[in-house]
Formats: structure tokens, sequence, C-alpha cells
């Protein structure tokens, strides 16, 4: 979540008034995430958070995210759903942007997460994962593998401006990991996303799961392989924390199940996870406009992410007979 759009308090409340919420008390622009503009809007009747949706978000794609939260919703997940306004239209326009009303999600984001916390949010992704089974519509993943490499040539030799030498081992990396990417894994939607910061929790428990924006129709267990380079280490990358990643995705295999096929390409989906936000989050550290109330993110927290995931030998296993303790997958 960031501020690009500036919303003025009159434009605000006309806004409001489409809809069945009260009167505007207050709103907050809120600073995290570098995807849309969001504000935390408060009304003489409830809590809302008002998005903008700023150029990455394409408008096309807009009534896939919509349908998907409220298919998880009509579910029974704990999802942020697009609210209506009398006239039952949930994607609005605002200040010249695509905008929605969504409800509000109590709880906070864990910054540092326990292996009991981490079980709960690996069990709410199988959970997500159980209910999308029949959800009928599908979008192609903007920021699937199928992408790195343009992205990456965008980005071009800038690279070395984040760190000497960055380009040449990016493109190394890069070459690695799609030579072995899986092609036959199911797929079904995905968050792509689900970082601790898009968990809500109170204590141990999970009370949403919010930012579906990368949302999109993929590899299943690359999902899974998201969230455990999100999870597992401290924000710096430098900390791998085995006991959090193991609770991780027993929480989701208990929930869902994970085949050996799926527990066994987790390494090279990890490291391609590692690539895309390293990537994303230096074309981001690269071009985010002067002035934004945006907080850019370190893409070299994720190339020690991937170096981790490189350097891991699931032969290792195999040849012992049981789990290493360098195994981040391990039962």
């Amino acid at each position: 979540m960031a501020v690009y759009t500036q919303v003025p308090a009159e434009s605000l409340a006309a806004f409001l008034a489409r809809y069945d919420v009260g009167e505007l008390v207050s709103a907050k622009g809120i600073a995290e995430g570098v995807e849309n503009s969001n504000y935390l809007v408060d009304t003489t009747k409830a809590r809302f958070i008002l998005t903008l949706y700023e150029k990455r978000v394409d408008a096309g794609d807009l009534p896939y995210f919509m349908d998907l939260l409220a298919h998880l919703d009509a579910k029974g997940l704990k999802v942020p759903p697009a609210i209506p306004d009398r006239d039952g239209v949930a994607i609005q326009t605002l200040e010249g942007r695509p905008a929605c009303l969504i409800k509000f999600l109590s709880g906070v984001s864990v910054s540092h997460p326990t292996p009991a916390q981490a079980y709960a949010a690996g069990s709410a992704l199988g959970q997500m994962h159980r209910a999308v089974e029949d959800f009928p519509l599908n979008r192609v993943n903007s920021m699937g593998a199928q992408t790195w490499a343009a992205l990456f040539e965008r980005c071009g030799r800038d690279l070395d401006q984040i760190e000497p030498g960055l380009y040449d081992r990016v493109s190394e990396a890069l070459e690695s990991v799609l030579s072995r990417w899986p092609e036959n894994l199911p797929t079904s939607a995905i968050h792509a996303d689900l970082f601790p910061d898009n968990v809500l929790m109170l204590g141990d428990e999970v009370t949403g799961l919010i930012d579906f924006y990368f949302a999109s129709t993929d590899i299943r267990a690359y999902d899974l392989a998201v969230m455990h380079g999100a999870w597992a280490f401290d924000a710096s990358g430098m900390e791998f924390m085995p006991a959090v990643g193991k609770a991780l995705i027993d929480g989701y295999d208990r929930t869902f199940g994970l085949s050996d096929a799926e527990r066994a390409a987790l390494p090279v989906l990890a490291e391609g996870a590692a690539l895309r936000f390293l990537l994303s989050r230096a074309w981001d550290w690269l071009n985010t406009p002067a002035g934004a109330m945006v907080t850019r993110k370190d893409p070299l927290a994720y190339l020690k992410r991937y170096d981790y995931y490189r350097t891991f030998d699931p032969a290792v296993t195999l040849i012992v007979g049981e789990p290493s303790a360098a195994d981040p997958f391990s039962k």
C-alpha cells in the first residue's frame, strides 16, 4: 500500500455520498507498499480502506480481482471484498483513477513471525487454495516467470547502481532458474504476494488475507514458495529461520496437501520467487517518483535469499536419509 494520488477531503466526501456508509470523519494515507494509493477512511458508521489503482494495476484486471475476493468471501474466508455503492457498482473512478471502497479487517501484520503464526498463515493459504478449486476465472500472472527476463532487460545496467556487478549476477541466475522451471505442476488461482504485511493477525490467529492485486493463475506451489521467502527470513535476508519455514509448510501441507512433485520443486520455485522480488524491487528502487509517499524496499534482501536457495542441495537429504539442517523444505 502507498499514496501516489492525493484525494482532497471534498472529493472523498462526495465519493462516499454514493454509498450507505455514513459521512466522512477522517482519512489518512497509508505509506507501506508500492502498488496503489491507499487511505484509511473513518465514517460516522464504520472504518474502510479506500484504494486508488495506479498505473501498474490494469483497470481491465479489476473485475478479476473483485470476483476472486467475492468468491473467497462467499466461501467464508477472511478477505476484504469491495463494497458496492447504492447502484451495485463496486469499481468507481476518483481523482482520475479507478477506485474501490473496501471492507476493513481488524488485525495487525507481524514483523517477526513465530512458528505458530507461520503455521496459521500456511494453513490460511491452504484454505484459500481449497476455496479456489471451483473458481472459474483465469488471469495470466503479470509478474510470472515469463516476464522476468524482460523486466531484467528494462532494469539493464542500472542494476549496478544498486550494487556493482548485480547485472551480471542476476543474468546468470535468471538463466539457471528459467532453464529448470517446472512445467507440469498443478495450477490454480494464487495470491502471489502473501508477505507477512498482507496477512492480518491477532495473536496466533489469522484475521485477514489482503492485497490480492498480483492474484493470477499460476503454479500453485509457487504461492507457497513466495511465502517461504517472505516469512522464513529476517527483513535483510541475512537470517534464515528454519522453525518458521517448517511451520509454514506444515500448516499448508496439513490443511491442503503438498505432493512429492510439488515439494521437490520448492527449491527452484523459491529461487524464482527470490529473483521476481529482487527485480520488481530493483525497478521500483530505480524508478520511484521523487516525492511519492512510499517506502522503497531493498532489492538486495532478495539476492541474499536467492543465494541461500541456490546453495541448498536437495541431494544431501537423499544421501543422508534424513532432513538436513540446511534443508529449508524438510518434512
